[in-house]
């Protein structure tokens, strides 16, 4: 369950940050817009990263079927 919500995040931080990186070519440098811009690319980041390292944390204490 947790891999399945993990992977959630993960499509979830990549919109995020996919469509923060788009509006960084448009919104005009010193304005409101780029600051929550970049707000929004840093938490499309922080939650891609944590998505990842649950991923990654489940995976090792999942036992394989070879394993068993």
């Amino acid at each position: 369950m947790t891999s399945l919500f993990a992977r959630a995040v993960i499509n979830l931080a990549a919109f995020l940050v996919a469509g923060s990186l788009l509006m960084l070519l448009l919104v005009q440098a010193g304005t409101a817009e780029q600051v929550i811009t970049f707000v929004t690319l840093g938490l499309g980041l922080v939650l891609g990263t944590i998505a990842i390292v649950l991923i990654r944390r489940n995976r090792r204490q999942t036992p394989h079927k070879e394993d068993q």
